[in-house]
C-alpha cells in the first residue's frame, strides 16, 4: 500500500510541476521581444565598432582600426549574449 501512495505523491508533484511550467511559458510577443533584444545585443556593438574603426582610420590615415574594433565589437556582443542568456 505504501508503494501506491508514494506513486500517487510522485505523480501529484509531477503534475504540479508541469502545470507551473505551462503557466510560466511566455507568449509569442514575449519570445519575439526576447529575440529582438538578442539581435540588437549582437548588432549594435559590431556595427558601432565598424563605424568607429572606419572613422578612426579615415581621421588618422591608418587602415587597421576597423578590423580591430569589429573584433572588439564581436567580443562585446558575445559577452552581452552570455549575460542575457545567463539570466
Amino acid at each position: 500500500m505504501k508503494d501506491a501512495e508514494r506513486l500517487k505523491d510522485v505523480t501529484r508533484r509531477g503534475l504540479a510541476r508541469l502545470q507551473r511550467a505551462e503557466g510560466s511559458r511566455g507568449s509569442f510577443m514575449t519570445h519575439t521581444l526576447y529575440l529582438g533584444t538578442l539581435g540588437l545585443l549582437i548588432a549594435i556593438p559590431v556595427v558601432g565598432g565598424a563605424y568607429a574603426g572606419m572613422w578612426l582610420d579615415s581621421t588618422l590615415g591608418t587602415y587597421g582600426f576597423t578590423l580591430l574594433l569589429i573584433l572588439a565589437g564581436v567580443a562585446v556582443a558575445a559577452i552581452n549574449v552570455y549575460l542575457l542568456l545567463r539570466e
